[in-house]
């Protein structure tokens, strides 16, 4: 039955209205606003008051989409409360839309749903908090352009002046400027009457009413208006609202716009068009070459900080030099360097060391992390690029308080950063298989889903009445200039709120950056989402193209619009994103390139390595050896220092020899092998100890050498023997000191053994990964919803049930505790524990905490009541002395 044929079904309040809803309803409430929540309210009437506070309410209104956001703000201007048909009749104008008309219930179900709206289609009520954010006002333009309405605006004006206009426009006076303004509202909502009073207006004064028709409403008049202005004025048409100011009555405007509360409405979200179409094998493979590129990026960044990387500044993060000196280490630009190392960050490869000299290591998950699988080490960085709220894009910019944003430091976290990612790479998978989106389609579609700020409040450009500057009189004039809301007006989000643009332009920003970094990370190749990709995310399987071609199209040749695209698949609890992640894992192994377990030594000092090398040979050459160029081909080249180190490393002439026959598929040149045994004989020929340190070598004549050469007299050597030299610098000092003069010195022991200075990875102690700043409270899953909805129904129970008071007690008034004496209260429990009966009572905890509960008693003794408690839903055991009183349950 409607609420139509029987008023009495009528929900009074939003409250009434939550309490007619099942269980499924409230789940998908609390699912979409989980703010309500937090902490889980008493009964459904605090419920409905926590959904109508206004941070709650702009942050519901905040998650509307386009179309369903123009739909509140028309009810913000409908009479209170609206029929549908009203709604319907601004939505889609006195000509009908069908587009709107097909859109329009399922967008009031949203509104309905969130508890924005509610009440039957006969009385439906905008709450309170939303309409005033929405409604017109001078300091709080509309959306809609629209002002106020000829009630309010002429509620200032004298009565007098009131029937004035009355004659003028034709109508019969009254007896109060009530009924008088309730005439003249008749009169403009009434089409026919309307359209024969325009009939009647001078050109120029249509031009006025155009010029305000769709806002902003309100302009500014002098002491003596034209006579264009003064037609207008002396019918009602223009009401002065302050001295020298007048704004066009919202019953006008909407005559004037046939009816149509906004001047474009968008039922239907805007399609993600194709820009080029690819075949799906070239983008996997494209995507997993990228893939592979990012894992030896980033082995490449967290070996180049073994043994310890920058230091953290003061304030946290890398300064612009180490950024710098990455960037080149990694041959990429710094604004994709910065990206590496924040997503290592992510991942819980890198952390600060927390010593006393902080600096930045890899951490031992990174230890860990290199002998997984490829498919898995690209997973967890994919993994983690998804969830991080630390935006890599920002750094280098400036924040609030003109500090420079660094990389690892803070101020880099964005909230909305996760779920822009996922929007975007799920509005790429409902693309066919190998399509590549159109960039300005997709940031349509994602400003349709989260309209800009100014959308919303109708201050910024994206409104075309607020795109209009305003105009001024010709001079020697005298006439009417459309204002806006004035300088400074807030819209309604001002609640810790960004100025209008900045947030929405970082949303997007974040689009751009994700489109960029999913194509390095390996996400998407060449633009479109790869099949791993897609996994990552539980996408479907993608449609074919029922295009032929198989190459990108040209500069600005789109593909059809798909019209059929993939549903946009919801986000992954974590749980479904850790299965994801591990199937997109292995859909990617058998992508990439099987390491291999040689490489082809050249005349020329140099080592070819023909693709990716298992990692004991790449670690080994890569101290043997210093990389030279890379590419789809790895450089190395062999140098004395190089060869040096791996000796220094603990490797023998020998081995080096054995390690480059067992691995080389052509023979050792000769140039090599003598470059090895060379260094190697000269390697260890002198010995460098402590003393505060000391030279010493069986060849007196090469400490000579060492004493008469110039570049020596900063170690402040002097000679203690024949075959001893003593040094004011320490051990590591002098080695350096030596080395860079040409020789080749090996370290000592106190024993007089030679010291092997294998390079030994440091590592940080173990750190997790840095936790996402989250984007509000965090959505409930289905056993808290189970839990919080059978605890507010329970108070809700407590709350609303009728009571009978027990004999001799106080009436109580709706939402008071009960009050009894302490032996009416107990006579109350001992008699219900007799009959069964259940009662309601009010408690104080511990802490002073006043409740309202339902329980039935089950014994009362030592001072203690034990009972079943309905609002638990489980026993419990309370002190008598908390209890402020008993009432009976009424059948």
């Amino acid at each position: 039955m409607s609420t139509e044929e029987n008023p009495a079904a009528a929900p009074r309040s939003l409250a009434e209205a939550l309490r007619g809803r099942d269980d499924v309803s409230l789940a998908a409430l609390l699912r979409s606003r989980p703010d309500l929540i937090t902490p889980v309210p008493t009964d459904l009437t605090q419920l409905a008051t926590r959904a109508g506070t206004r941070a709650s309410v702009v942050r519901a209104l905040e998650r509307l989409d386009r179309f369903t956001l123009q739909t509140a703000q028309a009810l913000a201007v409908a009479s209170d409360p609206a029929t549908y048909d009203e709604l319907l009749g601004l939505m889609a104008g006195d000509d009908g839309d069908p587009a709107v008309s097909a859109a329009l219930p399922h967008a009031l179900g949203t509104l309905r749903a969130q508890a924005l709206v509610w009440g039957g289609d006969d009385r439906l009520r905008l709450v309170r908090t939303a309409r005033e954010l929405l409604a017109p006002s001078p300091q709080h333009p509309s959306p809609t352009g629209l002002g106020p309405t000829v009630r309010e605006a002429g509620a200032g004006i004298s009565p007098g002046r009131i029937q004035e206009i009355l004659a003028t426009a034709g109508l019969p006076s009254t007896h109060d400027s009530v009924s008088a303004l309730n005439a003249l509202a008749g009169l403009f909502d009434d089409p026919e009457r309307m359209s024969a009073l325009l009939d009647q207006a001078p050109s120029e004064s249509v031009e006025v009413l155009e010029r305000l028709v769709w806002g902003p409403p309100y302009g500014q008049v002098t002491a003596d208006p034209a006579p264009r202005l003064r037609w207008l004025l002396d019918r009602g048409l223009l009401l002065p609202t302050a001295p020298g100011t007048v704004v066009l009555p919202r019953e006008v405007a909407l005559r004037l716009r046939a009816g149509r509360a906004h001047r474009t409405t968008e039922p239907v979200p805007p399609p993600v068009e194709a820009a080029a179409a690819h075949r799906p094998q070239l983008v996997d493979a494209t995507a997993a070459g990228q893939a592979y590129t990012a894992l030896a990026t980033v082995e490449e960044l967290l070996k180049d900080w073994h043994e310890g990387g920058p230091a953290v500044l003061r304030a946290g993060g890398l300064s612009v030099r180490d950024l710098k000196r990455t960037a080149v280490a990694l041959d990429v630009p710094e604004p994709v360097a910065a990206f590496w190392v924040e997503l290592a960050y992510a991942a819980g490869l890198l952390a600060s060391d927390g010593e006393a000299d902080e600096r930045y290591a890899a951490t031992p998950a990174y230890d860990e992390w290199r002998e997984r699988p490829a498919g898995e080490r690209w997973a967890r960085l994919a993994t983690a690029w998804l969830a991080a709220t630390r935006t890599p894009g920002l750094v280098g910019e400036r924040d609030a308080k003109d500090r420079t944003l660094s990389a690892l430091g803070p101020g880099l976290d964005r909230s909305a950063a996760p779920e822009v990612r996922h929007r975007v790479l799920a509005l790429l998978a409902g693309l066919p298989e190998g399509a590549a989106p159109d960039a300005g389609s997709l940031l349509a579609r994602l400003r349709w889903e989260r309209p800009p700020r100014a959308d919303r409040t109708g201050g910024g450009a994206p409104s075309p009445y607020a795109r209009r500057a305003p105009a001024q009189p010709a001079e020697g004039t005298r006439g009417v200039a459309a204002r806006a809301g004035g300088p400074g007006a807030p819209g309604y989000p001002a609640d810790g709120a960004s100025g209008a643009g900045g947030e929405d332009d970082l949303r997007s920003r974040l689009a751009r950056w994700t489109l960029a970094e999913a194509e390095m990370l390996g996400v998407t190749g060449r633009g479109a989402l790869s099949s791993h990709g897609r996994a990552l995310i539980g996408a479907p399987p993608a449609p074919r193209h029922a295009d032929t071609r198989t190459e990108p199209a040209g500069p600005g040749d789109k593909l059809p619009v798909h019209h059929r695209q993939t549903p946009v698949p919801p986000a992954l609890s974590p749980a479904e994103q850790a299965t994801a992640a591990a199937a997109a894992g292995r859909l990617l192994d058998p992508l990439l390139p099987e390491p291999l377990d040689h490489v082809l030594l050249q005349a020329d000092l140099t080592a070819v390595a023909p693709g990716p090398l298992e990692r004991p040979l790449a670690d080994m050459l890569g101290v043997l050896a210093d990389v030279e160029s890379k590419g789809g081909a790895t450089v190395y080249r062999f140098t004395p220092a190089s060869v040096r180190r791996a000796l220094d490393a603990g490797q023998s002439a020998a081995d080096l020899h054995a390690f480059l026959a067992a691995h080389s598929r052509t023979p050792v040149p000769q140039p090599l092998a003598y470059l090895i045994d060379d260094v190697a004989r000269r390697h260890g020929h002198l010995r460098v100890g402590a003393a505060s340190s000391y030279v010493r070598c069986d060849d007196d004549a090469v400490l000579n050498e060492i004493l008469a050469d110039r570049r020596a007299a900063g170690l402040g050597l002097r000679r203690l023997a024949p075959t001893v030299l003593a040094a004011r610098t320490d051990p590591a000092a002098l080695l350096e000191g030596l080395r860079a003069m040409g020789f080749a010195p090996a370290a000592e022991s106190a024993e007089g053994d030679v010291l092997i200075a294998r390079a030994d990875a440091y590592r940080t102690p173990p750190r997790t990964p840095p936790e996402p700043v989250p984007d509000g409270p965090p959505v409930p899953d289905d056993t808290l919803l189970a839990a919080a909805i059978r605890a507010v129904r329970a108070g809700d129970l407590a709350s609303t049930a009728p009571r009978r008071p027990v004999a001799g007690a106080a009436d109580t008034a709706p939402g008071e505790l009960p009050r009894t004496t302490a032996a009416e209260t107990l006579a109350g429990l001992q008699a219900a524990v007799l009959t069964n009966d259940t009662l309601w009572i009010g408690y104080v905890n511990a802490e002073g905490g006043a409740s309202q509960r339902v329980i039935a008693p089950i014994r009362v003794e030592g001072g203690f009541v034990t009972a079943y408690d309905h609002t638990a839903d489980e026993v419990r055991t309370y002190p008598l002395h908390r209890i402020t009183g008993v009432a009976e349950i009424a059948e």
